[in-house]
């Protein structure tokens, strides 16, 4: 069992960065970082997902670099393509990333926005004609996570406007009136859908803490750049029903799907959502600057990251996928719960000064380097067995394999590790 939270936060004085892991300096691990985010990541992107002929980027690309040009392209990748050369561009100023963004803001409004209905298709097909016209909340969060970092990265009015207004039209339709929390999906024209589900391996339940967390993560970066009272109340209110409603108070893990009222539907448990999780909890209430509320939401972070670490982190420094009440579900690795272990874990060192978070998150870096980096195609595989070999799933680019986890991992550790060594 877990020792309690309050004598896990706060209790020890941080120790050198370059003490407590000897395999990893804090010099070293920025310029590690910095030189797979810019050579290999976001290199790739610009080398090989650019669609120079129906416009935007391709929606597949195989792991052996095979285009299907037919693919259709998703709002989530489009929309994580823009947040990520956004953010590439305002920590770096290098123009060749702003075109980036610029061609996916242009391709966002151009092709994804419902001019009758507002709001965005899920999906639109290879030529750029809806192909999903549902309004999935996901997506919505998504889309104002995007124009808001664009909007902070090169102070243009028009997507600052785009996220706000996507913002009252979330609050407008997608919020619920009586349990709070937000619907799942909603029609084109924003009324009752019986198609919920994210993805074929979701439930097709009401309400999910997935979609919760992204729509969390986009009021945080959109209360950067408008930090308005409509907003500030909604997202204290967000967090707070997070933390009610969606990590459970006894294991410290989140509930994944939910009936309306916030009854639990499922018992499996995603690590890699649940280290996810206590890092954006822990910014959200950051940003939002309530010190009560971030004292609170501290305590919580802490416990998640506990939970993951003793539970979901193999001996290798990899997180495993899923769990449930029996033990481990599924022990492949997939390449976006590996970022997020990096994050979650060095926030929880921060958090509490504990060298053990530390040395978790440098090794979750390690096991990136030796098996998730794609060192033949470049990029990072989709996940690996349990043994660090390539499982068979052979995204490279997709509706969901996107720059945005690993791209973000290393814009948030090079920025957390930069302020630890100033």
């Amino acid at each position: 069992m877990a020792a309690p939270i309050e004598t896990i936060l706060y209790e020890s004085e941080a120790q050198s960065l370059d003490t407590i892991f000897p395999g990893i300096a804090a010099s070293d691990w920025t310029e590690r970082l910095e030189r797979e985010l810019k050579q290999n990541i976001l290199s790739f992107w610009m080398k090989h997902a650019i669609d120079e002929t129906n416009g935007g980027f391709y929606g597949y690309i195989s792991r052996d670099l095979r285009i299907d040009p037919n693919a259709d392209k998703s709002l989530v990748l489009n929309t994580r393509i823009l947040w990520t050369f956004a953010t590439a561009y305002r920590v770096y100023g290098d123009e060749s990333y702003k075109r980036v963004a610029d061609r996916a803001y242009r391709y966002l409004n151009e092709r994804f926005a419902d001019r009758e209905h507002g709001g965005l298709y899920w999906s639109v097909d290879a030529a750029g004609r809806p192909a999903s016209d549902k309004k999935q909340i996901y997506g919505q969060a998504f889309a104002i996570y995007a124009y808001s970092e664009y909007a902070r990265a090169t102070g243009d009015k028009q997507a600052l406007t785009l996220a706000i207004e996507l913002f009252h039209t979330l609050e407008r339709y997608g919020y619920d009136k009586e349990h709070r929390g937000y619907w799942e999906a909603l029609s084109r024209g924003w009324g009752p859908t019986e198609d919920n589900s994210l993805s074929e391996k979701d439930l097709n339940a009401a309400k999910s803490m997935n979609t919760h967390l992204h729509v969390l993560e986009a009021y945080t970066n959109l209360y950067r750049v408008w930090p308005s009272e409509p907003l500030s109340g909604k997202l204290k209110e967000l967090i707070e029903v997070t933390v009610r409603h969606i990590v459970d108070g006894d294991t410290a893990r989140f509930v994944l799907f939910f009936d309306p009222d916030w009854t639990p539907l499922s018992d499996h448990i995603s690590y890699g959502h649940d280290i996810e999780g206590s890092w954006l909890l822990a910014e959200a209430a950051e940003v939002l600057g309530d010190e009560e509320l971030l004292d609170r939401v501290n305590r919580v972070a802490v416990r998640m990251a506990e939970a993951a670490l003793r539970d979901g982190a193999d001996e290798d420094g990899g997180l495993f996928n899923e769990g449930g009440p029996s033990g481990l579900i599924d022990t492949n690795k997939d390449w976006w719960p590996q970022a997020e272990a990096v994050v979650g874990f060095y926030n929880a060192y921060q958090l509490t000064g504990e060298a053990r978070y530390r040395e978790a998150a440098a090794k979750a870096w390690q096991f990136i380097e030796n098996f998730i980096v794609d060192k033949e195609h470049g990029e990072w595989h989709w996940s690996v067995l349990r043994d660090g070999t390539p499982s068979e799933n052979e995204q490279k680019v997709s509706a969901w394999k996107c720059p945005y986890h690993n791209g973000r991992a290393c814009f948030e550790m090079v920025e957390r590790l930069k302020s630890e060594l100033s």
